[in-house]
C-alpha cells in the first residue's frame, strides 16, 4: 500500500524495477516532498561523448555528504541538550543543599565535599586571600588560604577561567592535584569586608572543563555560594 496526499494506490503483486519506475513516472514530485530518501540513493554517473562527465552527479553525491553532516550535526545538539539538562539538574541539587546548610561549618563541608559528589567531580576547593581583613571561619577545616594576590595571579581580569588537558596546581588542589586534568576556576565577590575568594573545580577527565564551554551555571552556582557565605558570617554584600 502507497499513501500519497491522504490517497491510496494499491500496488498488486510484488514490488519490483518495473512497479517502482511506473510509481515514480506518476510521481515525478515524488523526491522533491521526500528529500531524506536522496542520502540512500546512489545516482548514475552520465558520460556526455568521450571526456564530458554529468556533473549531476556529483551534485547529487555532495548534496548526500551534506544531508549527512546535518544528521550528525543534529545528532551531536541533541547530545549537547542532554548534557546540559543533566548538568542543569546537577547544579540545581548542589544548590539545594547549600541552602539546607545548618551551621557555616556544614556550609564549608557541602561545598569542599558534597560538590565533588554532586557534580561528578575529584574536587572542589574553597579559596579565600590571607590580609588585613580575613575572612572570619577561615581556620575551619576545608577552607584554603593562600597569600594576598594568588587569585588575580591565577585569573587575571577574568571572572571563571575553564582549561582542559591541564596538570592540578597544588597551591590550588592541595594532595588532591595530581588528580586534576581539566579544572574550573571562579572568582567569589563574598564581601566588601571580606578578602578575595575563589571556587575550584578539578577532575580528572581532560575534557570536562574547556575553554570556550559555557559558564553560566558554575557562574550561578558561585553566586549562591557568595550570598550563603554572607549570610551565615553576616557580611554586607
Amino acid at each position: 500500500m502507497v499513501r500519497e496526499h491522504g490517497h491510496s494506490q494499491r500496488i498488486s503483486g510484488a514490488v519490483n524495477a518495473e512497479v517502482v519506475s511506473a510509481y515514480l513516472r506518476d510521481n515525478p514530485d515524488f523526491l522533491i516532498r521526500h528529500a531524506y530518501l536522496i542520502q540512500h540513493l546512489k545516482p548514475p554517473m552520465l558520460r556526455r561523448g568521450s571526456n564530458i562527465l554529468d556533473l549531476q552527479y556529483y551534485m547529487v553525491e555532495r548534496l548526500q555528504a551534506e544531508v549527512g553532516r546535518m544528521r550528525d550535526q543534529q545528532r551531536e545538539l541533541i547530545e549537547t541538550s542532554r548534557t546540559n539538562l543533566n548538568s542543569q539538574g546537577r547544579i540545581h541539587a548542589a544548590i539545594l543543599l547549600l541552602l539546607d546548610a545548618q551551621s557555616f561549618e556544614q556550609l564549608i563541608q557541602t561545598i569542599t565535599t558534597d560538590l565533588a559528589v554532586l557534580l561528578d567531580l575529584d574536587v572542589a576547593c574553597l579559596i579565600v586571600e590571607s590580609g588585613d581583613c580575613d575572612l572570619p571561619g577561615t581556620e575551619t577545616s576545608g577552607v584554603r588560604v593562600v597569600k594576598a594576590g594568588s587569585i588575580d595571579a591565577w585569573l587575571g581580569r577574568r571572572e571563571v577561567v575553564l582549561a582542559g588537558n591541564v596538570y592540578g596546581d597544588s597551591s590550588i588542589f592541595g594532595a588532591a592535584a595530581g588528580l586534576v586534568r581539566s579544572e574550573a576556576l571562579i572568582r567569589l565577590h563574598i564581601s566588601g569586608d571580606a578578602p578575595p575568594g575563589m571556587l575550584a573545580f578539578g577532575s580528572r577527565e581532560s575534557a570536562l572543563f574547556q575553554q570556550g564551554h559555557s559558564t553560566e551555571l558554575i557562574s550561578f552556582l558561585a553566586r549562591v555560594v557568595e550570598r550563603c557565605i554572607r549570610s551565615w558570617l553576616d557580611l554586607p554584600a
